[in-house]
């Protein structure tokens, strides 16, 4: 049988393009999503056309039962669970000064960015351990899509860079908890990519990466995001767990 990938967020944008990548490395997916269900269907006819099994939910990250609803949909459908890509995330609503960040935006970012695959992945992790032991599952795998936010401070959507700074963390604290079950976690950190969320400064960034804000000059595409998370999932990184791994043109370095 395949190998099955659960992707949340998969019905645009980033996680479009990591489940279409994964179907064309053999992967069956389980495309999640939120409130647009024509859009994941487009996902999933995506993945179809690359002769793979996909299979919708639709799910909240942030919510708890959702999230467990979403593992049992997993196991219900295909029987396993070899990958879990943590890539649901949204940005405030408004992009407000620390100074005048509300607690209702803070609790709702880190609600979907943080909270929500925190537990998700303790949901899911608690089965892939059972998965692999039973050898069910030769290799079970844990990516978190975080950004370069983690590291790169904005103090414009400060809840956004402290939703992906833990995410970053909680990378660590898996990867620790999971290496005696032979469950590797690892991080992917997308610098500036070309989506939806990023479209409203668009014009900003055209300017300063051909000023040279990356080393590579141009934008990220959700492609690139999704090659390097086919690149764990095909086992290429079996020996690397807990490592944050830059898909960002550069920006990541330090230059003088």
């Amino acid at each position: 049988m395949a190998p099955v990938a659960l992707v949340t967020g998969s019905s645009r944008g980033i996680g479009r393009a990591i489940a279409c990548c994964l179907a064309d490395a053999g992967y069956d997916i389980v495309v999640n999503y939120e409130r647009n269900r024509a859009a994941a269907k487009q996902t999933a006819d995506e993945v179809r056309r690359r002769n793979r099994r996909p299979r919708i939910c639709g799910a909240s990250v942030a919510v708890p039962e959702d999230s467990r609803r979403l593992v049992e949909f997993t196991l219900d459908a295909f029987g396993r669970l070899d990958l879990l890509v943590n890539n649901a995330g949204i940005a405030p609503r408004t992009r407000a000064d620390i100074l005048e960040t509300t607690p209702e935006s803070f609790n709702e970012v880190l609600d979907t960015n943080l909270k929500g695959p925190y537990f998700l992945t303790q949901l899911a992790a608690g089965h892939m351990i059972q998965l692999t032991r039973s050898e069910i599952v030769p290799k079970a795998r844990i990516v978190n899509v975080t950004s370069i936010s983690a590291f790169a401070s904005s103090t414009s959507r400060g809840e956004y860079c402290v939703s992906k700074a833990g995410l970053s963390m909680m990378t660590t604290l898996f990867a620790v908890r999971l290496a005696e079950h032979g469950i590797t976690v690892n991080e992917i950190q997308p610098g500036i990519i070309k989506t939806d969320m990023t479209e409203p400064v668009r014009e900003i960034y055209d300017r300063r990466i051909a000023e040279g804000l990356t080393p590579i000059r141009r934008w990220g595409l959700p492609e690139d995001v999704g090659k390097a998370v086919a690149a764990v999932a095909l086992g290429y990184f079996d020996f690397t767990t807990g490592a944050a791994i830059p898909v960002d043109g550069g920006f990541h370095i330090r230059r003088l």
